[in-house]
């Protein structure tokens, strides 16, 4: 465990403590801890310490020992993971859809205003910070003497346990929770939060400390309740409100979040987090414009983000402005940031318009970013483009898809087939379009699709083979009536009248149709004529 910030926390008490008297216990530690750590004459980094007049020290100087204890940890770790190991001052600092953004997303962690201010000074508020008694003091010194020592932790929770009785402060509590903080036991840390909470009620830090661990475990509900009882309480920091943005946000509760965001861009405007959170939250709320135009001005301070570019290309899409949506698609492809998300809603921007062939290369894209990894997207592409009339289009998807025969699934196998049945047969296709539905029915022979195809097929000059089919197809529930049907009239087509009508009956009762229904009674009357 890094000791710096012990130190420098040592080194504030040290001069709060000094305006009380107080300084030659702590200037033997500290002389102590120099000592063990190399530090003898260097000067610690301290922004700012409190000083205490008399006649409150009694009440106060412990207080200001005591508040930051947990606070002496390691300057913060990476994105979410400072979250486990630090424990935030009272000066504090500082993702839709696509998915509403992870915590671990933000970047506030990682931030140097955030660091310098979790390491600086504590003020004392009676109204938010419980009171110690002398002898409280004497029992937290004691922790202090342990934790400057190297790998201390568990020491001085033993002793923080010893001290903890259950008319103790809240203090005791707290600390306890934020060394469980820092140590990732997380639940425990909340536990002893709950208790220091249950017995001073307007400890401010612990609701905020709490709410961090809820919003840290993705609970965001119940993270809630803590952090607005944190702002209610005068927790009015741009890191407060952020976080409550970013849990409303992730509760559906749009409106609130983006109050929340627009208070802590006021607080803070330089960190983007918050920013970025804003425009979501109006997204959300279908304030595509409004989005829009924030999502410039970020882009404007960092054009390589594709988060702010997807992010207005989705409000432009909202704004039905589809081909400024597809601008920003192509900027992110451009820079390598594209996802296969991305590239294919690009690709049906494009088939809306009627570009097929940029829609093919951008499905295609997206294909490859995936790494053929998912064949059923392309052949969803496959046969849009086919419904379209993009014949050519849709032909060099499936070839492509064609190269990665041997690895596919057999549901994907299946529609690579038919698929490729399908454009063949609209380009005139012949014996390869049987060739190739053979191949379906042999990997499934209840495919009614297929059945159907190759029935229709042999229809033209071979109706013994046609009638097999249909009769097959019609063993599948979801084809029996269309099977029916085109069954019965291929017998109408030979003037087998009488051998239609049941059939014909059959698909009618099973997909009654005003046009069947007429059709049905015309064949009767032949048939009766022809008796």
């Amino acid at each position: 465990m890094k000791r710096e910030p012990i130190r420098i926390y040592l080194m504030s008490m040290l001069i709060a403590w000094s305006a009380l008297g107080y300084a030659d216990s702590l200037e033997t530690i500290l002389k102590q801890l120099k000592e063990k750590q190399g530090l003898r004459d260097q000067k610690l980094p301290v922004e700012r310490v409190e000083t205490f007049e008399k006649p409150a020290e009694e009440q106060a100087v412990m207080q200001a020992v005591v508040e930051p204890v947990v606070e002496l940890i390691e300057a913060p770790a990476p994105v979410v993971e400072v979250a486990a190991n630090v424990v935030y001052s009272e000066t504090d600092t500082s993702g839709i859809e696509q998915p509403q953004r992870r915590i671990d997303d933000l970047s506030i962690w990682d931030s140097e205003r955030f660091q310098r201010e979790f390491l600086g000074s504590y003020g004392v508020n009676a109204d938010i910070e419980p009171r110690v008694t002398v002898v409280e003091q004497e029992q937290m010194q004691k922790v202090l003497d342990v934790l400057s020592e190297e790998d201390s932790m568990d020491q001085a929770l033993k002793l923080l346990t010893k001290f903890n009785k259950e008319a103790a402060s809240a203090i005791f509590d707290f600390t306890i929770a934020n060394l469980h903080f820092q140590m990732d036991e997380l639940e425990t840390a909340l536990q002893f939060y709950s208790q220091a909470i249950e017995k001073f009620p307007n400890f401010r830090r612990a609701y905020k400390n709490a709410g961090l661990i809820q919003v840290r475990n993705s609970e965001f509900k119940k993270a809630l309740p803590y952090l607005t009882k944190t702002v209610e309480l005068g927790g009015h920091t741009s890191l407060a409100y952020g976080l409550l943005g970013f849990a409303y946000g992730s509760t559906d509760q749009h409106l609130s979040a983006e109050s929340a965001y627009r208070m802590a861009i006021l607080l803070d405007p330089e960190t983007v987090d918050w920013q970025l959170g804003l425009a979501r939250s109006l997204f959300k709320q279908q304030k595509y414009g409004d989005a829009a135009s924030l999502c410039s001005s970020l882009i404007e301070k960092n054009p390589k983000s594709a988060d702010f570019w997807l992010l207005q290309a989705n409000a432009y899409l909202g704004m039905k402005q589809p081909m400024r949506a597809a601008e920003n698609y192509e900027y992110v492809n451009l820079i390598g940031k594209a996802t296969a998300e991305s590239m294919t809603m690009l690709a049906d921007i494009y088939v809306n318009e009627e570009r097929w062939d940029l829609a093919a290369d951008s499905y295609l894209r997206a294909y490859e970013i995936d790494n053929g990894e998912n064949p059923s997207k392309p052949l969803r592409a496959a046969k849009i483009l086919a419904a379209r009339g993009a014949l050519k289009e849709s032909k060099r998807m499936l070839n492509r898809v064609s190269e990665r025969k041997a690895s596919l699934m057999e549901g994907d196998l299946k529609e690579l087939l038919k698929l490729q049945a399908r454009v063949m047969v609209s380009e005139g296709g012949g014996e390869d379009v049987v060739q190739v539905l053979e191949e379906v029915v042999a990997v499934d022979p209840l495919d009614g699709e297929a059945l159907m195809l190759l029935a229709q097929h042999y229809g033209r000059n071979v109706p013994e083979k046609a009638i097999f089919y249909y009769e097959r197809a019609a063993n599948v529930e979801k084809h029996e009536a269309e099977a029916n049907l085109r069954h019965g009239q291929l017998l109408v087509g030979q003037s087998k009248y009488q051998d239609a009508i049941p059939l014909l009956r059959r698909a009618y009762e099973l997909k009654p149709r005003a046009d069947l229904e007429d059709y049905l009674k015309q064949v009767e009357r032949i048939a009766k004529s022809r008796r």
